[in-house]
């Protein structure tokens, strides 16, 4: 794989979105959590917004602790989210 752009902090959550088995989905703090910086949701989040690689690196995947959808930084925005959501079924 080619070297992905990115702060070292981006490229660990980024590494981790591709680990999210299609059809689930994860909270910002969960990732957090996964990748030993349970205080970073916030910063998790600011990632997800700055990949540039969606939808390959699966940044949909990451909805908001309160269940609302978030943001998604890639084409066509949040409605382009939940219809990725939607073709993986997940229970939006």
């Amino acid at each position: 794989m080619k070297l992905i752009e990115g702060t070292k902090f981006q490229q660990k959550v980024w590494k981790y979105l591709k680990t999210i088995p299609k059809g689930q989905v994860k909270t910002y703090k969960q990732v957090a959590i996964a990748i030993k910086r349970p205080k970073s949701a916030r910063a998790v989040a600011n990632a997800c917004g700055k990949n540039p690689y969606a939808p390959k690196i699966p940044c949909h995947r990451v909805i908001r602790s309160d269940g609302g959808l978030g943001g998604y930084s890639g084409k066509g925005g949040i409605k382009t989210k939940l219809r990725l959501l939607r073709s993986e079924k997940v229970d939006i």
